[in-house]
């Protein structure tokens, strides 16, 4: 079995504003072993500049850290108008960016929480739209060696995202894989060990998150919180991954805020065709657990505007936290 490798995604210190050197040293000095870049970390004028893309790829390695890459796309529209839009220049551009850094993977997200409005069009579209769309980005993922990495976020199923990879003639391993978020599968309506599962020969990266679920007026609430105070089950998760054939980085984001799930629309939920009882009754078993617990230990929600203030030594705490619990897996 390989070791895992634990880092953390830049998105995690953004408030901090600092460069992208300035997150791999700070990254090294907390016992990180690796950066995926996203957010404001890379300025786009820099992101262009192979130079500074050599040079960024040489000082991580000479800290002997792993780089990940972001700025990848996989909806052809642009989610402000839902005009079509070719994904094609911007994902080559993305890779060969990352292979400039010395990455193999690109983290691809478009935002999300589209079921919640009116406004986007219908799941189904969306999914068909990237069918025809992913294959395009295959030659040229290929020839250079890189992973667009689908994050698992608040637009796809783990369900829907196994039958858009087939649709797209994809296979694990190749051109296309998955960012494994374990949070962000709450508040998707999955069992974060299950979709873990149904997802799992895809993973390629993570974004290793603990979270919680409560009740909330319109049905649940899902937030993040730190690593080892919510209710995913990540031994459970870390136990899967290392099963993999090339074993994913895991790469810790954290951050504040909440997501309201309006289970109490039935509107909504029929939003979620794959969604079974069973499913949807583990997660209402994880409100139980967390409030069963002693008060002082239940897990809250810590609102986005108080994040600059915690953040910092939130996230020193939770890579601490994840070499422990991976320590125990690796081989």
């Amino acid at each position: 079995m390989h070791a895992f490798r634990i880092g953390i995604d830049s998105y995690c210190l953004q408030d901090l504003r600092p460069s992208a050197l300035e997150v791999l040293a700070w990254a090294e000095a907390h016992g990180a072993e690796g950066v995926q870049f996203s957010g404001g970390a890379v300025p786009a004028e820099r992101a262009g500049d192979d130079g500074f893309l050599s040079e960024l790829g040489a000082e991580a390695r000479a800290r002997r850290m792993y780089v990940e890459w972001g700025g990848g796309q996989h909806l052809p529209f642009d989610t402000r108008t839902w005009r079509p839009r070719s994904i094609v220049p911007l994902c080559e551009r993305a890779a060969r960016q990352a292979r400039a850094v010395g990455a193999n993977v690109v983290r691809s997200c478009s935002g999300g929480l589209f079921r919640w409005t009116d406004e986007a069009p219908p799941t189904e579209e969306l999914l068909a739209a990237m069918t025809r769309a992913l294959p395009a980005l295959r030659p040229v993922y290929e020839d250079l060696g890189v992973t667009l990495a689908i994050e698992v976020h608040f637009e796809f199923t783990t369900f829907e995202l196994r039958r858009m990879f087939e649709a797209c003639g994809a296979e694990p391993g190749g051109y296309l894989g998955i960012c494994l978020d374990t949070m962000n599968l709450l508040t998707m309506l999955e069992d974060p060990v299950e979709g873990t599962r149904r997802i799992l020969p895809w993973v390629v990266a993570t974004h290793i998150k603990d979270g919680a679920v409560g009740l909330g007026a319109s049905g649940l609430v899902s937030f993040p919180v730190e690593p080892g105070a919510g209710v995913v089950n990540l031994g459970a998760i870390l136990d899967l991954l290392a099963t993999l054939p090339r074993v994913p980085n895991l790469t810790l984001e954290d951050h504040g805020g909440s997501f309201e799930i309006p289970i109490f629309a039935p509107a909504f939920l029929r939003r979620f065709p794959d969604l079974t009882a069973g499913e949807l009754a583990r997660i209402v078993h994880l409100v139980q657990r967390n409030e069963d617990r002693p008060a002082a230990e239940r897990a809250r929600p810590l609102p986005r505007e108080d994040w600059p203030a915690a953040g910092e030594e939130r996230v020193a705490r939770g890579i601490a936290t994840l070499r422990r619990l991976a320590a125990g897996r690796d081989g």
